[in-house]
């Protein structure tokens, strides 16, 4: 029984300790929980809401580690099951002083590539108010985005608000098949929640409001939210709505890690819809908690408490509406 539940697959992560340092080179490692969907969750969490990921793991060392850190976070596992027969992604990306770090992956016919649409009708959508969905799972095997699309059409059978963020990686089947069912799923999602450099590739411009207008085609779509980085996030409704929400200026000295900084927008703009706060306010708490994530140097570690997110907006001089 949970408010918010998404699918994905959750990644080991072993992080470089020496900067700058190339992933071939690196000698020194720390061990992490990755994986953009358990991000989120790991962050609604934080914020004071129940939710449920759905996901499968290996019967190894690091399958375990995975459930041990997930339920430490008080994230729901009832849908995360071991696999005898396939083992836990994981990944290495090192650290860098400036940028995005490089990032490899062990995930090629991993557990959760093996999770079959069966789990879809056992899982409790009594209680969910919100799904986010991520394009990330879908494209690491047909297998997985079969379930990725039985689960998709329940919620949406169910009448439950949906998020969608492109996510886009290089573990599709081709780049062709890639934009066109990005595209094609994106449509599916009551909110949409793009970058700018992913609707560059997915649709042919980084503009936000063209972008926007391209994803309120879709047949479920009413509002579409597009990353600007520093500059924030440009809206558009279907109603034909459109405005700016400004981001948070963080000093270049001051970013550590750009990694969950989407992930972060994401679940700021869940949990604030969650406590019925209107776009606008939760856009600008999507753009805190991304500003809060890039000053760490975890996948999730910036993600705030209430009282964190309270003493940041203090520090910015801004409140909730």
């Amino acid at each position: 029984m949970s408010e918010v539940i998404t699918i994905g697959e959750p990644l080991v992560t072993f992080c470089s300790k020496e900067p700058d340092v190339s992933l071939a080179d690196a000698l020194e490692w720390h061990k992490i929980m990755g994986g953009a969907e358990l991000n989120v969750t790991i962050g609604v969490k934080r914020l004071g809401h129940s939710v449920q990921y759905i996901s499968r793991v290996g019967e190894d060392p690091f399958g375990e580690f995975v459930k041990k850190t997930i339920a430490s976070h008080k994230v729901g596992t009832d849908y995360v099951s071991y696999d005898p027969d396939h083992w836990t992604g994981h990944q290495i990306k090192n650290l860098v002083t400036h940028g995005d770090p490089n990032v490899f992956n062990y995930r090629k016919n991993s557990a959760a590539c093996h999770l079959t649409k069966d789990i879809i009708n056992k899982v409790d959508l009594s209680d969910v108010k919100i799904a986010h969905m991520s394009g990330i799972f879908p494209s690491i095997s047909d297998t997985a985005e079969e379930t990725f699309r039985a689960l998709f059409k329940r919620l949406n059978d169910n009448n439950i608000l949906t998020t969608y963020d492109p996510n886009l990686r290089d573990t599709w089947k081709s780049h062709d098949y890639m934009v066109k069912t990005e595209n094609e799923l994106a449509g599916y999602a009551d909110i949409v929640m793009p970058g700018v450099e992913e609707g560059k590739i997915l649709m042919g411009s980084d503009d936000p409001e063209e972008i926007a207008d391209f994803y309120l085609k879709g047949e479920r779509t009413n509002t579409v939210i597009v990353k600007i980085g520093s500059k924030g996030a440009f809206v558009k409704t279907s109603n034909g709505d459109k405005y700016t929400v400004a981001g948070f200026h963080v000093d270049q000295k001051d970013i550590v890690d750009t990694v969950g900084a989407g992930d972060g927008f994401a679940l700021g703009v869940i949990t604030a819809l969650l406590e019925g706060k209107n776009m606008k306010t939760a856009v600008m708490r999507g753009n805190a908690v991304g500003a809060l994530q890039i000053q760490t140097p975890g996948d999730n570690d910036g993600y705030p408490t209430p009282d964190g997110l309270k003493k940041f907006y203090e520090e910015q001089g801004v409140t909730e509406d």
